[in-house]
């Protein structure tokens, strides 16, 4: 029988401290085969999340066969499943794939085509690895499980970010600002107030001081709705606080203690969760809403109205920068996105 095919790859078998060179190590694995609705995908470039670092963080298991990370990636779709409609072999594309599955740490990944979007022509395969799962977390935040109208419909009702400068809040604010929402986002230093109001804040505050005196300031009393994009348990006080009457509040970071609602109760507000890879995990009857609203955000960026969050590339694709860009990840300082791009050299 004929070998199968191998491709490179960046794995895990240990889940072990960054600085241990064994944490994401360079490895070969078996090229997939994609079937039914998948895409083979060959990658151009990656971008690091929150997310890779906590998946990989140290804990008492081991994995069999290397563990492939990686959710955010462009490239070149190189074949495709017999039950594929959305795309053909050739077509550039961005997604952030789906955490059930082997990631894009790897020169080839199979991926559903309902959660895959055509990769804005305007941008480079680096520059658009930095958005899909940054920018389905915001939309969906923001458009889905808040509510807002994309076209306007919210018009200059107040928006508070809590994280404006991190991956999320980055194109948070963009999309906020694009659909007309007045945008106050948190930063605390120089460097990260300087990149938010680049992106189009309207104001910024310190989360690292209180938040009512800094919104007080600024001549409101309540804010309309909140997204909490960085520390949940640190800023529930606050954020309950300065929600409206039925206001809501969104949030992306697990808490790690209970939460006290009786401040939401009186108010009759609410808190919603965004978790980007619940379609696809769950495979929900409007999973292939991420593939249009990849699309829509594709189409935004054509045409100027949205810019890509990344900061730094490193090059080639290895564990030994894969090892870098969780190190930079990790600590929760990074404006922007850090990508990866090119297995080559």
């Amino acid at each position: 029988m004929p070998k199968a095919p191998m491709m490179k790859a960046i794995g895990l078998t240990h889940y072990l401290p960054i600085d241990d060179p064994k944490s994401l190590m360079d490895t070969e694995v078996d090229k997939p085969i994609p079937k039914n609705r998948d895409l083979r995908v060959a990658i151009k470039a990656i971008a690091i999340n929150p997310v890779d670092v906590k998946v990989r963080a140290p804990k008492d298991k081991v994995e069999d066969t290397p563990r492939i990370l990686g959710w955010d990636a462009s490239g070149v779709v190189e074949a495709v499943g017999e039950d594929v409609t959305l795309f053909k072999v050739g077509d550039e594309v961005f997604y952030a794939g789906d955490i059930t599955r082997p990631g894009a740490y790897a020169e080839f990944q199979c991926v559903d085509e309902r959660i895959v979007g055509f990769k804005p022509i305007s941008l480079s395969f680096a520059e658009a690895a930095a958005l899909p799962l940054t920018t389905l977390t915001a939309y969906e935040s923001f458009f889905d499980r808040l509510g807002l109208d994309r076209e306007g419909g919210n018009k200059g009702e107040t928006l508070l970010i809590i994280g404006g400068a991190g991956g999320v809040g980055s194109i948070g604010i963009q999309l906020a600002k694009h659909a007309g929402l007045t945008v106050i986002a948190t930063a605390s230093r120089e460097e990260t107030t300087s990149w938010v109001k680049k992106l189009g804040a309207d104001h910024v505050i310190n989360h690292r001081e209180a938040l009512r005196p800094q919104v007080e300031k600024l001549g409101l009393n309540y804010i309309d709705h909140i997204a909490i994009f960085n520390n949940t348990d640190g800023h529930w006080n606050a954020v309950t606080d300065l929600i409206r009457p039925e206001g809501r509040i969104v949030s992306i970071v697990e808490n790690s203690k209970p939460l006290e609602m009786e401040q939401l109760k009186s108010k009759a507000a609410g808190l919603i969760w965004e978790f980007m890879f619940a379609r696809a995990m769950y495979e929900t009857p409007d999973m292939i809403k991420q593939h249009e609203l990849l699309n829509y955000v594709s189409g935004e960026i054509d045409a100027g109205h949205i810019q890509t969050t990344l900061n730094e590339i490193l090059r080639p694709i290895n564990a030994q920068n894969l090892r870098e860009a969780h190190k930079l990840v990790e600590t929760g300082r990074a404006k922007g996105k850090i990508v990866l791009e090119s297995f080559g050299g």
